[in-house]
């Protein structure tokens, strides 16, 4: 009889008891009490993996002419360690820090009571059910920057265009510190992607591949993660190599989940929304790292991944550091929107347009978008060459403090009026002129757009943490504040003492009359 009954339990319960079981009988009776029960596919796959694995484990006998056989691990397997994690459920997909335990590859979650189908096997598939601690693989080889440039409506995101300048710049200078010339690979998965690739080269690929599929001309979790993975990871004519040395996703709502699940797919782990990016060497003593206490080992061309931490005054620099016989390629991290300056486009620039090929399943595709809406492009702030916030001080008269930053901004060329969150919060009841302008998409801070103008006028702000850390990247900041004691102060280049319904007006007249392009000049000099 097999020790348990499947109608019972649910999958991730079968997958974890039939790992104790040793006879293949009852995991045969077992499989077949599944299959005239609730017949899940996952379960019956789960149980099929364990019976050829309990087969596998048997020793070959004498007679039949073998021997018993050692157990070696050979590149690319997935080995089951004492360092397991509990449950494929419980896995997660986490960066390497540098004092932290090894990452887990994330596993795909079961739903107690559901008819749980998984997938089909198919060419771009890697065995992921059965994870639970991946070796290295054997003198694997991993080079270049791969890009993920994300395209909305037949154009490239401004912010791929920024992470291609960003990357160009590494690789340079990349090339000048270690000697070795690798390149910045784009990576595009749409439709009609060609011209959008040949684009890429001019801002800074040396490689292009894309994937077109007129079924992908929306982003869609499974086909995206699998194609962009199997690009990573499959060996071609341009690509002779493992995987990715170093990966860059925009760190957008899609960027954010394939960045996640394509890193797991790879084995790898990830730095979210990251906003400085530097390659340089390290030497780390931590045993988890070097395999011995006391050791101290230099780990060569790591990626240096900093976001900022949840209080806006600190950076923190996260590394994705190898193990003794683990190693975490591709280094991987999401980049946030406006970090970086994107690179002017040469069309001089010559470089490799590769067109991705694999066939996809139907399955993939079973949900049919028939009909959307689209929604309104939206304020971006974060291309400006100026930025006039406002904060909780218009609070006396909301529609006026509106008024005159408006007026601020219509007096420079390039600028735009942004929020304190303060001012989202509040809901302040505005005249019907101005009331398009109080609205959630204009706020800077932690939780809206994150900018870095030349000029960055704070008025009536008073400088939380969270606003901090959307705007104190500004080249300049000039802070317009009643409280000398207000916290933006410490991070200004300007401060002015005053209420801001008198000192914008004054601002306005002084840009409007060109006052402030002749101190800027005579500071220039």
């Amino acid at each position: 009889m097999a020790e348990i009954t499947p109608g019972e339990r649910t999958v991730s319960e079968i997958e974890d008891e039939v790992r104790t079981i040793e006879d293949p009988g009852a995991l045969s009776e077992l499989l077949t009490e599944e299959e005239e029960g609730k017949d899940r596919k996952t379960a019956k796959k789960a149980i099929q993996a364990r019976i050829d694995e309990v087969a596998d484990e048997s020793p070959v006998s004498e007679a039949d002419g073998g021997t018993d056989t050692d157990d070696t691990e050979t590149e690319g397997e997935y080995e089951e360690t004492e360092e397991d994690v509990e449950s494929p459920d419980e896995a997660e997909t986490t960066a390497e820090e540098p004092e932290s335990d090894e990452s887990e590859s994330a596993e795909s979650e079961s739903t107690d009571g559901e008819d749980e189908e998984a997938e089909e096997d198919d060419g771009l598939t890697e065995p992921t059910v059965d994870k639970k601690h991946v070796r290295a693989l054997e003198d694997g080889v991993y080079r270049d920057m791969w890009v993920y440039c994300e395209t909305q409506g037949g154009e490239l995101l401004d912010v791929s265009k920024e992470m291609l300048g960003k990357a160009r710049e590494l690789m340079d200078g990349y090339a000048e510190e270690y000697g070795d010339e690798e390149r910045v690979v784009a990576v595009l998965v749409g439709d009609d992607m060609e011209e959008l690739a040949e684009e890429c080269i001019t801002l800074g690929a040396d490689v292009a591949v894309y994937h077109d599929d007129e079924r992908l001309e929306r982003f869609r979790h499974k086909p995206y993660t699998e194609i962009v993975a199997d690009m990573a990871r499959s060996k071609t004519d341009w690509k002779e190599y493992d995987k990715p040395r170093y990966f860059l996703f925009p760190a957008t709502n899609n960027g954010r989940d394939l960045s996640a699940q394509t890193q797991a797919e790879l084995d790898s782990g990830l730095a979210s929304d990251c906003s400085g990016l530097t390659i340089t060497d390290e030497l780390i003593s931590n045993p988890v790292k070097t395999g011995q206490p006391g050791e101290k080992i230099e780990f060569e061309r790591i990626l240096h991944m900093q976001r900022p931490d949840f209080s806006g005054f600190e950076y923190s620099t996260i590394l994705c550091i190898d193990n003794p016989d683990r190693e975490f390629h591709p280094q991987g991290c999401s980049v946030i929107p406006g970090s970086f300056d994107q690179m002017a486009p040469d069309a001089d620039r010559e470089g490799e347009v590769v067109s991705h090929d694999a066939d996809l399943p139907d399955d993939w595709f079973r949900v049919e978008v028939s009909e959307w809406d689209t929604l309104d492009t939206g304020v971006d702030l974060t291309d400006r060459d100026v930025i006039v916030a406002v904060g909780r001080g218009i609070g006396d008269n909301p529609t006026e403090g509106i008024e005159l930053a408006l007026d601020l901004v219509d007096a420079f060329e390039d600028a735009d009026l942004g929020l304190s969150r303060g001012v989202v919060t509040a809901s302040y009841s505005v005249e019907g002129h101005v009331e398009q302008y109080v609205s959630e998409e204009r706020q800077i801070g932690e939780t809206g757009q994150v900018v870095q103008p030349p000029l960055y006028i704070a008025a009536g702000i008073s400088g939380a943490i969270q606003h901090k850390v959307g705007m104190d990247e500004s080249e300049t900041i000039i802070a317009i504040n009643t409280d000398t004691d207000a916290d933006i102060r410490d991070f200004s280049d300007f401060f002015i003492e005053g209420d801001l319904f008198e000192v914008l007006p004054r601002l306005t007249d002084a840009v409007e009359a060109g006052e402030l392009d002749a101190v800027a000049a005579e500071d220039d000099d």
